[in-house]
């Protein structure tokens, strides 16, 4: 009781405090709600296109065969374990957020090394078949080449994203719009004036 005791304020502090927690509970809801902070806990695509600069590999990925068969987080986050994959995703997510937010984004985005690990382990955790020629009861040449430690993106550099080297590198790709963030009474109250 008395750490509890402790944190509570003087009766003449009270009104205040509670202002003050008001105030910043509301802008970190508002900030939560602005940032779409919901949609990352999704395996949607559109969730990529929260930050502009993905619009190529969006593009990119919806024009190509994988699109009917995956989303962006069945290539690029590990499905070992879900806390391995809530884990990466928050890691690469924080990375995100605070290079867009603090505007150090490259003009052309590289896949990390932790991230090219992840994907050529989903390559073969869907492709894996194709590794082994069940009929002649041998391994394939990509067999070989796994076992040698090269990855699947050295041969397969283009799939499914094609060339992708820039936002000028596909100027007219179409991409979903972003809806605005501004909410609707607060757009109401602006045209009144």
């Amino acid at each position: 009781m008395k750490i509890i005791s402790a944190f509570i304020p003087p009766d003449r502090w009270k009104v205040p405090v509670i202002i003050l927690l008001g105030i910043f509970a509301g802008l970190g809801i508002f900030t939560f709600y602005l940032s779409k902070a919901p949609s990352y806990l999704s395996d949607k695509p559109e969730t990529c296109m929260n930050c502009h600069i993905m619009a190529p590999q969006y593009d990119s990925w919806n024009h190509s065969s994988h699109r009917q068969y995956t989303t962006c987080m069945d290539c690029h986050v590990p499905h070992n374990n879900m806390v391995n994959k809530y884990y990466f995703k928050a890691k690469d997510g924080m990375r995100h957020s605070s290079m867009f937010a603090l505007r150090l984004e490259p003009q052309v985005i590289m896949i990390k090394d932790a991230g090219k690990e992840v994907v050529h382990t989903n390559c073969i955790r869907c492709h894996g078949y194709l590794l082994t020629d069940e009929k002649m009861n041998q391994q394939s040449a990509m067999f070989m080449a796994v076992r040698e430690g090269r990855s699947c993106i050295e041969c397969h550099r283009e799939t499914p994203h094609g060339r992708v080297n820039s936002l000028s590198s596909v100027p007219y790709a179409r991409v979903p719009v972003p809806q605005s963030p501004v909410p609707e009474w607060m757009k109401k109250k602006e045209k009144k004036r």
